[in-house]
């Protein structure tokens, strides 16, 4: 006796409520990816920052250098002022000398150069010239942002802050006593203004042994030190 055939069976689908719940499932998978990635490329951004400003800072500390490095002593201009706020030098160059300053302008730190001259009425008037942000801030290059200070000090046998050295310094050598103290009535006869004997006096002509940069940043404080070897 034939067999006769089966009915079909209905065909099933998805409920609504399975597929809203594989739905959410993927959202959730699909969120967490998303924070994956997201994290991947902060981290990745954030190392990329990192990198361009040590870069940054390593460039300028190199020029910061070879300025230094390259200071001239002229008769026409000083060799080394610092003011508070900007340190202008003359330098050497191929083509002459140049007047260059180093100046913090709000939380900026700028760098400016005059053009190689090899007259001396030239480089005087440029270095006027450069006691006036508002005369040089135009041709000015920005260096660094975010500088919250700066401070400068000379080494004269002894770190000093540059804006203390004044028209003199007093530069004490190796053996030279301890100044007088006037409570104890030490200290000999005088107005007290001499210096102590064993020491050097230095003028503004004279350049300092040394140079010591402090900069705060963003990311902590930056001291670079340099010896000063001025052309004569």
């Amino acid at each position: 006796m034939p067999r006769l055939p089966c009915p079909p069976r209905p065909a099933r689908g998805f409920t609504l409520v399975e597929v809203l719940v594989a739905l959410f499932i993927m959202a959730i998978l699909a969120g967490m990816a998303w924070q994956g990635i997201d994290g991947l490329v902060r981290t990745r951004d954030g190392a990329a920052g990192n990198t361009e400003a040590s870069l940054r800072l390593s460039n300028v500390m190199a020029q910061w250098e070879q300025d230094l490095n390259q200071i001239q002593q002229s008769s026409a201009a000083p060799g080394l002022r610092y003011d508070g706020s900007a340190l202008r030098m003359t330098r050497r160059t191929p083509d002459g000398i140049q007047i260059v300053v180093w100046t913090l302008q709000g939380s900026d730190w700028y760098r400016w150069a005059s053009p190689p001259v090899t007259r001396i009425q030239d480089l005087q008037e440029w270095w006027l010239r450069s006691q006036q942000w508002t005369a040089m801030s135009a041709d000015a290059l920005k260096m660094l942002e975010g500088v919250s200070g700066l401070q400068v000090y000379y080494y004269w046998n002894a770190w000093s802050n540059a804006q203390s050295t004044g028209d003199k310094v007093v530069v004490p050598s190796s053996n030279t006593p301890p100044p007088p103290n006037p409570e104890d009535g030490s200290g000999g006869s005088g107005s007290g203004n001499e210096p102590p004997q064993n020491t050097a006096v230095a003028n503004e002509d004279q350049l300092p042994g040394g140079v010591r940069l402090v900069l705060t940043l963003p990311n902590g404080v930056l001291t670079r030190d340099l010896a000063i070897h001025p052309s004569i």
